[in-house]
Order: structure tokens, then C-alpha cells, then sequence
């Protein structure tokens, strides 16, 4: 059984289609998937770079898209009152539902995934950080732990920096085999190179990444 890695923050729309995506693209497969959310904002930060939200045309294009990915793949994506919108209520909490680490079950599994997903992008239009939508997700999900636990929020940031130092940049982004996919529309290159396909084996994946910077803009 190969084992693929989920990076995702609910926050991201693109995220929540490609989870919803996701069985889709590992159909006949043995996959295990481990989901491990972080925060999204914390990646912009470490790298210099702004969200595409915080970019009004930027903004703009993105609800228009993924309103049209969203149709596309048949899916409800209801974008909350407010986005951006501040997502560490909703990633402790879903760190809370883990075992702690090193323990068996220490990420949270689809079923919670699915959850914060479906608070944000499958709450009618509503603030995914209204105190009593927040209540009673969190007595859903039933977290074994305390969601405001410094334990939680070092955990939170640990899994965060281990994906920054893993190299990755954005979500949701998909590692397997050491391999990084990033974006909800690199899922047919993750099915691709499940069932082997050559051109993971050609050497290309290297090589179309050694292109050179002929322009360096400085900050």
C-alpha cells in the first residue's frame, strides 16, 4: 500500500475541491491518505508572498473559478461571510481530534477533514467563525483533546514548519513518493504517476525544474 500526504487549511477553496476530488483521482488504488492540516498563512508569510484573496482582482478571479470548478465537478461550494478569514480556531480543533503525536491515530482522519471542510464551504454563505457554528462543530467532532492546549498549537506550528522545510508552498498540495503536487488541478498527475506512468520515470520531473531565473525581483 502506498501512502499519500494531504496538506490542506479549510480556508482554501481550492483545498476543499480537491478534497472532495480526491477518491476520485485514488480509484483503484491501495492508498493510504494521511490528512495533515496547516496553516496556509504561515506558508505566505515564511515565502513573502499574499494570498490570492488579499489581491482584489486576484480575489475576484479566484470565487468566479472556483464557483466554475465547483459546477464542473458537481460539488456545493458555498464561500463563508468573510474570506479571508482567520482558520486556527478550525485547524486546533482539528488537531485535537489526533491522538497525540507518536501515538496511533495522531493526524486527523478523512471524517474530520470532511467536517471543517463542510463548516466553511457547505454553511449557506454563513461566518465560519460564528461562536455557536464553532460550539457546536467542536461537540460534533467530540476532540480528545483541548483545542486551545499549547500542546495543540505547537503541534499546529511544528506541522506547519515540517511542511515549509518539506518544501511545500501552497494547499492543498499532495506528497507521495517524495514528490510534491500542488493545487487541486495537479490530481491527474497524482493519479498518473500511481499507475506508473512513464513519464515519472524519464527523468523529465527533474529536469523541467531546472529552469534558471533570467530575472530576479528584489522585495
Amino acid at each position: 500500500m502506498k501512502r499519500l500526504t494531504f496538506y490542506f487549511d479549510p480556508v482554501s477553496p481550492y483545498a476543499a475541491l480537491a478534497f472532495e476530488a480526491l477518491p476520485e483521482a485514488l480509484a483503484g488504488h491501495s492508498v493510504e491518505v494521511v490528512y495533515r492540516p496547516i496553516l496556509f498563512a504561515a506558508l505566505l508569510q515564511a515565502l513573502g508572498q499574499k494570498g490570492p484573496a488579499e489581491i482584489e482582482a486576484k480575489r475576484r478571479w479566484t470565487f468566479r473559478q472556483v464557483a466554475w470548478l465547483a459546477h464542473r465537478q458537481g460539488v456545493v461550494l458555498d464561500p463563508p461571510a468573510q474570506h479571508p478569514f482567520n482558520p486556527l480556531p478550525l485547524l486546533r480543533l482539528a488537531w485535537a481530534c489526533a491522538a497525540p503525536e507518536g501515538q496511533p491515530g495522531d493526524t486527523p482522519g478523512r471524517w474530520v477533514a470532511e467536517q471543517l471542510f463542510h463548516h466553511v464551504w457547505r454553511g449557506a454563505g454563513a461566518d465560519a467563525n460564528e461562536a455557536g457554528r464553532l460550539v457546536a462543530l467542536t461537540e460534533r467532532l467530540a476532540p480528545a483533546q483541548d483545542p486551545a492546549a499549547e500542546a495543540i498549537k505547537q503541534r499546529l506550528r511544528s506541522e506547519t514548519e515540517a511542511a515549509l522545510a518539506l518544501g511545500v508552498f501552497g494547499v492543498p498540495t499532495v506528497e507521495l513518493e517524495g514528490r510534491l503536487f500542488w493545487g487541486q488541478d495537479a490530481l491527474p498527475m497524482v493519479r498518473a504517476a500511481l499507475e506508473g506512468d512513464a513519464w515519472f520515470r524519464s527523468g523529465v520531473w527533474e529536469s523541467a525544474a531546472q529552469r534558471r531565473p533570467g530575472v530576479v525581483r528584489k522585495h
